[in-house]
């Protein structure tokens, strides 16, 4: 029976199981809304695509937004595959909930920490190839050795940003994500070496050589940048960030759940829906700007890893939603008493 044994509502087991149900649909629809989200970004800014949001400007009696025109071939039905890429998703989750009633929801957690790794690795290799080639690319160029290497008519090419970008950092891209495939491990400490050489060596080339470029410094921007932001969310797994331990060391297990289930859902989701919708919002946004234009720096003959650095804010928080919500379903299975694996913090 369903109810218990006064009659007067659902049972325990009920409510416990509807908790559950509840909670992973959350957690994971608020995954997809946030993928589906950059998805249609990518759409609206890149493929000139009208977007989701003049059907319901319509239905609600709105005017649609500037440059989003229906009436055009076609466009009403991509507008439609738009809406459907949020609303897809979302119902395949519902389905999926409740089709594995019984799942724990310390799985659910652990295959979304393993998806912010996987996101987190392929750029981490993104960023290695990426700045290893620019930077060699850049050498070449400021020294006025490329054209004798790749003919000159490439050579003038890979002198624009949007040529460098798309044949060259894009196929890089590709590649990083095939390597994270194969590979387990998040090499930060390597890119923190990394980081300390290209530093170093900008050190040893000045003093002792009285040689400097702009690139070596960009190089160093880049992937100092890049160590911060992707590591984020790799740190929130192995509870290696920061924490003001005044009162958190000091409250009970259950305690501790709470404070991070709050802090997830009511602080670190927010922060990361707030750096997506005031970076992507528009083609004139500060995530959007840079990389539709593959933005570069202004000193000169440096390396083309500008725009880059921008959409490392999008991986920061897509793989930190990821996270959040991982943390988020841990600390409802540890307020329910799931067993939890050995060593988990």
């Amino acid at each position: 029976m369903n109810a218990d044994s006064g009659g007067g509502g659902p049972s325990p087991s009920l409510r416990a199981g509807a908790t559950v149900l509840a909670s992973r649909t959350l957690a994971l629809s608020v995954v997809v809304v946030t993928l589906a989200f950059v998805l249609n970004d990518y759409l609206i800014f890149w493929r000139d695509w009208p977007g989701a949001w003049p059907l319901f400007s319509q239905w609600l009696g709105l005017s649609a937004p500037a440059g989003a025109d229906l009436s055009t071939p076609g466009a009403s039905v991509r507008s439609w595959l738009q809406a459907a890429l949020y609303l897809a998703p979302v119902a395949a989750v519902v389905l999926y909930a409740f089709l594995t009633p019984r799942q724990p929801l310390r799985v659910d957690a652990e295959r979304l920490s393993a998806l912010a790794a996987y996101v987190v690795r392929a750029s981490f290799w993104t960023v290695l190839l990426i700045g290893f080639v620019d930077m060699l690319v850049s050498f070449l160029r400021v020294e006025d050795l490329l054209a004798a290497v790749v003919g000159a008519d490439l050579a003038r090419e890979l002198g624009r940003s949007v040529f460098r970008g798309t044949y060259v950092h894009m196929p890089l891209m590709g590649l990083a994500f095939l390597i994270a495939l194969r590979t387990r491990g998040l090499d930060f400490i390597w890119l923190a070496f990394l980081v300390v050489l290209a530093e170093f060596q900008i050190v040893i080339s000045r003093f002792v050589f009285s040689y400097e470029q702009a690139f070596m410094g960009d190089l160093v921007r880049f992937w100092y940048a890049s160590l911060f932001l992707l590591g984020s969310a790799y740190a929130l797994v192995d509870e290696g960030h920061v924490r003001v331990d005044v009162f958190y060391a000091r409250f009970s297990p259950r305690t501790q759940a709470w404070s991070n289930l709050v802090g997830s859902v009511v602080l670190g989701i927010p922060l990361c829906w707030t750096i997506l919708a005031t970076g992507m919002w528009g083609k004139g946004s500060s995530i959007n700007s840079p990389l539709l234009s593959f933005e570069i720096s202004q000193s000169g003959f440096g390396m083309y890893v500008k725009y880059l650095m921008a959409g490392l804010l999008v991986v920061f928080a897509v793989s930190m939603a990821m996270q959040f919500m991982s943390y988020a379903l841990s600390s409802i299975a540890r307020l329910r008493g799931e067993e939890e694996p050995a060593g988990a913090p």
